[in-house]
């Protein structure tokens, strides 16, 4: 066995091997992991705990995976989202059909109370973001608060408040605009599906880039995927929306040059956006 095999692997990247070890818990780090202190260099964890001393703690902030800072909560955008998402079912349950009328998303139909047309065809395009955290049902709800937990979970650690943050929102902007532009003009959609299978797109890039055993999460998109096609009354337009978005933002994010990281990152989403704008756009014009 020749050195560079004998060398261990960064706890944090397994795929990495490095020489480097935290100068407090000694365990393996890699270069994108250390950071400096005033004797040698220590691990994000060491650093989040507080453990770290010296200059360097402060002064070098620990980096996730796709550049962002360590948090010491790091699941805070998940815990709100969830927040969210209870918030507005509270409000459902307290108003009913009245308030779901006004958030859930829809093209174009004709709401006979009003006697008018509504939907995002007709301005209010809102509906295609509140949508996205509307609930009716308990079971929808509760599924879809497990998935941001246990898969927000693991991603939001890897890629930091602000990305993980724009993952979810062009997630579920994305799995919003596949429906608008597909689905019926009349069909209402609801629920934060788009932002849960956004999440699974990403677990699979990280896990790539990880050089994770891929099998389990091929089985888990894979039985996600046979569910949203088999399955009545799902609405499959948010959710490969949504998995496709997480896919294409988080690739972007974890595979930006370093030198032109935040450059590569913010643009890519922006792009991102604008496509689903322009998308939007074209749609409306055809329905109205």
């Amino acid at each position: 066995m020749d050195a560079k095999s004998a060398l261990p692997h960064c706890y944090r990247h397994p795929g990495t091997e490095t020489g480097i070890r935290c100068t407090r818990c000694e365990k393996p780090i890699c270069p994108e992991c250390m950071i400096s202190a005033s004797v040698g260099f220590q691990c994000p964890d060491c650093v989040r705990s507080g453990s770290g001393t010296g200059h360097g703690a402060g002064a070098n902030q620990a980096r996730t995976l796709a550049g962002g800072r360590v948090r010491h909560d790091d699941r805070l955008v998940t815990k709100i989202l969830i927040g969210i998402n209870v918030l507005v079912y509270g409000l459902v349950l307290l108003y009913g059909d009245r308030l779901v009328d006004q958030l859930v998303l829809i093209g174009h139909a004709f709401d006979p109370s009003l006697n008018e047309v509504v939907g995002v065809a007709d301005g209010e395009w809102y509906r295609l973001l509140t949508s996205t955290v509307l609930h009716q049902e308990p079971w929808h709800i509760l599924f879809n608060l497990l998935g941001l937990w246990v898969i927000g979970g693991i991603v939001e650690p890897e890629l930091g408040r602000s990305r993980y943050a724009l993952l979810c929102l062009l997630s579920g902007l994305s799995g919003s605009v596949l429906a608008y532009v597909v689905a019926a003009p009349n069909q209402p959609s609801l629920g934060a599906s788009g932002i849960v299978y956004g999440l699974i797109g990403a677990w699979v890039v990280l896990a790539r880039r990880r050089r994770q055993d891929m099998r389990p999460v091929a089985l888990f998109v894979a039985l996600s995927l046979l569910m949203t096609f088999t399955r009545p009354g799902i609405s499959w337009e948010a959710h490969v929306g949504g998995l496709v978005a997480g896919l294409l933002v988080t690739y972007a994010l974890v595979q930006a040059p370093r030198e032109r990281r935040e450059l590569v990152q913010y643009g890519a989403c922006g792009l991102l956006l604008l496509i689903d704008v322009g998308i939007v756009v074209g749609r409306t014009m055809s329905l109205t």
